[in-house]
């Protein structure tokens, strides 16, 4: 289960890149009650989504031409720059080298050797994020790449995570965890095999109370569904969705509160 209580490896941040973040905030304080606050005049225009006053996930403009907008997963690490070389000898690259974020903390943007963007977060005085595993919060965390074994090898040496396979229908699903811990109260995230003509990535899942009722107001609010909402036994309702500047992110009501 996804918690706040962050070790090695495990999602301690998630951000937006928007090529207009206004109304990407309206979007998502339409869809789950969300409120925006910036982090102030020295931020570039990033600042914090807030539930219940507590930070759920952050928003920035995008700062490379051409660039998608997107959600980026980040994981925590104790030494970024060691990470970042781990990364480059592993097969992986580093877009955005190591560097600190005033005096919060320390951060790197990395990409996995199948092509999924990610990100590091050393923390300093943010930790990560406040609230998850909560209705309209961060509850999972998924990647989709074409070489899952690969993928897990690469993460392996980065942050130690363990995995467990599971069988779906048509596909081996595989969830991994923090190698700290049960296993299973440790894991937070699952990897499964990209589908033809994918895009390699990682996908945010939020959890919520009612999947229908969050794709109706993802489309009354001008974002898209990829994804209808549909049962996945023993795992929940479960839709994947797009805001309207086609980030892909992920909704879920896990099984255990149908």
């Amino acid at each position: 289960m996804l918690g706040t209580d962050f070790t090695k490896g495990s999602p301690n941040w998630l951000d937006l890149g928007s090529p207009d973040t206004s109304a990407a905030a309206a979007f998502y304080t339409g869809v789950f009650g969300w409120d925006f606050e910036s982090a102030g005049p020295d931020a570039g225009g990033y600042g914090f989504f807030k539930l219940d006053g507590k930070t759920v996930a952050a928003l920035g403009p995008l700062t490379e031409e051409g660039a998608d907008s997107a959600w980026t997963v980040y994981f925590q690490s104790p030494d970024v720059d060691g990470t970042a070389r781990a990364a480059e000898q592993n097969g992986g690259t580093v877009p955005t080298e190591p560097f600190d974020v005033m005096d919060v903390g320390r951060m790197a943007q990395l990409t996995d050797p199948g092509g999924a963007e990610f990100a590091v977060w050393q923390p300093a005085t943010v930790k990560g994020l406040e609230k998850t595993s909560d209705d309209n919060t961060l509850c999972w965390t998924e990647l989709h790449v074409a070489d899952p074994r690969a993928a897990l090898d690469f993460y392996g040496k980065l942050f130690g995570w363990r995995s467990q396979e599971m069988e779906a229908p048509g596909m081996t699903y595989r969830v991994v965890s923090t190698a700290e811990g049960d296993q299973d109260d440790a894991s937070f995230g699952g990897i499964a095999e990209l589908l033809d003509g994918g895009e390699a990535r990682w996908i945010p899942y939020f959890g919520v109370a009612d999947t229908d009722e969050i794709v109706a107001r993802t489309q009354g609010n001008g974002g898209s569904v990829l994804m209808p909402a549909a049962d996945v036994p023993d795992v929940g309702r479960i839709a994947w969705l797009a805001d309207p500047f086609g980030a892909p992110f992920a909704v879920i009501k896990p099984a255990q509160q149908m």
